[in-house]
């Protein structure tokens, strides 16, 4: 146990180290080296406040970084992408997004392994190179992406102000050729993109595959988007339509069209890793958000090797006691990998795994090392056979472990381990500054603070008493503690730290309808079930762990600093039912701004026009665009900016 909270300790460090060197100068090791040790912290302790709070660091565009890159805000977030390891958890995605009513179909492309580069132009000119970054915040290298191939100086869209995003990828040619040193083409692109000399940029290839105005928009659909890339000189990913016909028929395609792809990968010039399946209506506000839901990638099958498990050591987070593999070490999908995850002790049991017996890796999503099963008979001679014992008892309180199969985990609830582990889990999701782990410690040590309510009990007499603890630093910490916050539902439950209940699952449950606290209490585990994205053990744990800390919810309720937001009456949603799809510019925002307006109304935004649309809003009604001329035949009413205000009760309707 010591063994662990050690490895923890020096992860912690480590991530924080080389997050430091990565934003200012240059990295210390390769992305993918990175991912190894963000993902063993992430299996050894899911909560650790380092994994919420790296890449938070709040730089302004521009700021400077001593021998690094200036730091540039990204015109539109480049965040995450969902992912289908599979066709079950693809089909699943593909039926919910194929159910919307503007959906247009399915663009499937090549998901290419480099690193993510915006380009961002104003009036066709580029100004800026911006790598991905945090996802919202990224290092400008714009002399570099002068030098590679691809990257256009000037558009023939003279007009065009906005951002282009791609992939800045090496060929496996160019590897083989010069940067065998590398492991592989994409730690060598990402390397020599940011090289503060610029050598080697020449060697890179830029690749797009998105583009976004600044205003209006131009593009029919994501198929029209991409012709019109190429129409501007840009090399594009292999796009291939997937519309009409029968939906499963259509989906069916696609699961086939991956499998051929899967085969002739290794042939291909650039490596890639899936698929990126798009739907091809355009939706902004999608755009935006920091993981789409219009999009997914659908992976490849990962690949395997081949290893003997040495031993199982047992990392603790919160309650929960998660088995991790020792193996030999190994070189898999460009790394070395000497750990992997086993999940629970179900899968143990299931693989009929002991210590010295050969097993395949994996890693989910080619970066997260995991045990498949037993290796091939004759992969690997196996070693001294011994069976795997699980811990018994909690080395926090002593109680005797509960072993459900898929989860092993102390049944205590006032287990210190996991109530500390709350404490630290509140403090990140709420973002209370000024109160560090070692302070949070203190307090937990001390008995003073238990619960997440013992927090808006403290004052500042008491913690100015505290060693190191002046009256100033006291005081703030506890402004920072009563600071009224307004919380959305599913921040409130993700702050509860409830196993494997976080921000994403209870946006699905709130969207499904459960959007109160009492909501919540009275749904069973089988109706949260059949919520898509929710799982039956995560249904239970919403369940029991809402009823468990009902009184604890009350509490901190009632100390009055933090409130949940309720969700809009009907009164405060006067656009319900309705539907609008905006064309032309507007006067008093922006098109982005007023889908979202739309939306915060009960209503709903199309990028096209459909016969079922309410309102077509354009301030040039009489125009014979494609958008108002689709209206006038499909009788659907055209509305001004004016009007379109109105209906939202911001302004008086115009005579």
């Amino acid at each position: 146990m010591a063994a662990n909270t050690e490895r923890i300790k020096a992860l912690e460090r480590l991530i924080k180290k080389y997050q430091d060197s990565y934003y200012n100068g240059e990295a210390e090791i390769s992305d993918a080296e990175f991912d190894l040790l963000w993902d063993e912290l992430k299996s050894l302790d899911p909560q650790s406040p380092v994994l919420a709070r790296v890449g938070a660091d709040g730089l302004e565009s521009g700021a400077g970084t001593g021998d690094g890159f200036p730091k540039t805000r990204h015109l539109i977030p480049m965040g995450s992408q969902e992912k289908a390891a599979n066709p079950e958890d693809f089909r699943g995605w593909a039926e919910k997004i194929s159910a919307r009513e503007d959906f247009g179909g399915f663009l499937v492309q090549y998901k290419l392994d480099g690193a993510s580069l915006e380009l961002q132009y104003e009036r066709g000119k580029l100004k800026k190179a911006v790598t991905r970054g945090d996802g919202t915040i990224g290092d400008e290298i714009t002399p570099n992406a002068r030098r590679m191939r691809g990257v256009a100086g000037v558009l023939a869209a003279a007009d065009f102000s906005g951002g282009i995003r791609g992939e800045v990828v090496m060929t496996r040619e160019v590897w083989r050729d010069k940067y065998r040193d590398k492991a592989n083409c994409r730690n060598a692109a990402n390397g020599l993109m940011r090289r503060k000399d610029g050598a080697g940029s020449g060697d890179l290839s830029f690749i797009a595959y998105d583009a976004s105005a600044l205003k209006g928009g131009g593009f029919p659909d994501e198929a029209g988007k991409i012709a019109w890339l190429e129409e501007q000189g840009f090399g594009v990913t292999d796009s291939r339509d997937f519309s009409g016909g029968d939906m499963t028929g259509m989906i069916e395609e696609i699961v086939a069209y991956r499998e051929g792809v899967a085969k002739i990968r290794d042939t291909l010039p650039f490596d890639i890793d899936g698929l990126v399946v798009k739907d091809k209506t355009i939706d902004p506000a999608d755009l935006r958000r920091a993981r789409p839901e219009r999009q997914i990638a659908f992976k490849f099958e990962p690949e395997t090797a081949f290893s003997i498990l040495r031993a199982v050591e047992w990392s603790e987070s919160g309650a929960t006691y998660t088995p991790i593999a020792v193996i030999d070490p190994v070189r898999l999908a460009g790394t070395t990998v000497q750990r992997a995850n086993l999940n629970n002790p179900d899968m143990i049991r299931a693989m009929g795994l002991k210590t010295g017996s050969a097993v395949s890796v994996v890693k989910r999503g080619e970066i997260i090392p995991k045990i498949e099963g037993l290796a091939p008979e004759g992969a690997l001679e196996t070693g001294d056979l011994a069976e795997i014992e699980l811990p018994g008892v909690c080395g926090s309180c002593n109680t005797p472990l509960k072993d459900e199969g898929t989860r092993l985990f102390c049944p205590n609830p006032g287990c210190p381990k996991r109530l500390h582990h709350r404490l630290e889990k509140w403090v990140s999701v709420l973002d209370i500054r000024e109160l560090g782990d070692k302070l949070i410690r203190q307090l937990f040590d001390s008995g003073r603070v238990r619960n997440i309510s013992d927090l808006y009990t403290l004052t500042a007499e008491e913690l100015a008493a505290l060693e190191r603890m002046g009256e100033a630093s006291a005081a703030k910490v506890i402004r920072h503690i009563r600071t009224p916050r307004e919380l959305s539902l599913q921040v409130f439950i993700a702050g509860l730290d409830l196993e494997g209940v976080g921000e994403l699952i209870m946006e699905r449950a709130v969207s499904a309808g459960y959007n109160t606290l009492e909501k919540i209490g009275a749904a069973t585990a089988e109706e949260l079930a059949a919520v898509w994205g929710i799982g039956s053990i995560t249904a239970k744990t919403i369940v029991e762990g809402t009823a468990g800390l009902e009184d604890e919810i009350r509490r901190i309720l009632a100390a009055g600093a933090v409130t949940i937001a309720p969700p809009p009456r009907e009164e405060e949603q006067p656009l319900r039912g309705q539907s609008f799809c905006f064309t032309g510019e507007l006067r008093t925002m922006k098109r982005s701004e007023a889908e979202e307006k739309v939306k915060a109304l009960g209503g709903s935004a199309k990028s096209s026009v459909v016969k079922d649309l309410s309102y077509l809003v354009t301030n040039d009604t009489g125009s014979g665009s494609a958008k108002n001329k689709k209206a006038r035949d499909l009788g659907i009413p055209i509305i001004t900016e004016d009007e379109f205000l109105a209906l939202t009760g911001r302004f008086p309707a115009p005579p």
